[in-house]
């Protein structure tokens, strides 16, 4: 169980949690509001809940009642409410924390991987990444083909485990050049991202001209294979 449900109406604010646990090997589902968290919070199990207090078809406090009466798992609230009777009444009612918005995304980060030691749920992480015949070793940084090494500049590197640790999940050109700027600390501009990806797909797909590796969603991005 490597799942995080994410309870926000705000899409804005769920996609970008969404991608941001991804990236530290989190898999999500995302509920918009109450009705659709409660069918499938009594459905399915989750290794954590993040919850937006105040939802367009009832109170997140309503929801964490439920859950509480169902199982233990972890409760993280979210709201732009933070004085102390609210924060007071959520931690009442079993939620492990409390975080106010606008919030810094490696903060709420922090506070998951807090709360999952606390009750001792850390989720396995796999060592390799598997993407049809690519195995990515990230502790070695090798990438191999049928079990035949590639040799990768950094840059390439950088950009193909950016895409495989979103495995399945459409990154946008502008997501990809923020990745690879604080990944590889140097600028890559547009034209030069195109110039790496038609590299990548070289190096790695048995056709490049019909890539099914990195594969191109067009108006959006790109996404590397398929989720699990």
């Amino acid at each position: 169980m490597n799942e995080i449900l994410i309870v926000e109406d705000d899409h804005t604010i769920a996609m970008g949690i969404e991608y941001a646990l991804a990236g530290e090997g989190f898999s999500t589902h995302v509920c918009y509001d109450c009705r659709s968290a409660r069918e499938v919070i009594l459905n399915r199990d989750f290794l954590l809940i993040i919850l937006d207090v105040n939802l367009p078809d009832g109170s997140g406090f309503e929801l964490c009642k439920q859950i509480r009466a169902s199982g233990e798992t972890p409760v993280i609230f979210l709201t732009v409410c933070d004085d102390e009777v609210n924060t007071i009444m959520g931690l009442d009612l079993g939620a492990d924390d409390y975080i106010a918005k606008p919030f810094r995304v490696r903060e709420l980060i922090s506070r998951i991987n807090s709360v999952l030691r606390r009750y001792n749920r850390q989720p396995g992480r796999k060592t390799e990444i598997l993407i049809g015949d690519i195995r990515i070793n990230p502790d070695e940084a090798r990438v191999y083909k049928n079990n035949q090494e590639i040799w990768l500049t950094a840059l390439e590197y950088k950009l193909m485990l950016t895409l495989a640790r979103h495995k399945g999940q459409v990154l946008t050109r502008n997501q990809l050049l923020e990745e690879t700027w604080d990944l590889a600390g140097d600028f890559v501009s547009d034209n030069t991202l195109t110039v790496y990806i038609k590299r990548l797909r070289e190096k790695i797909e048995d056709d490049p001209q019909k890539p099914q590796i990195i594969k191109t969603v067009r108006g959006l991005g790109y996404k590397a294979g398929d989720q699990d």
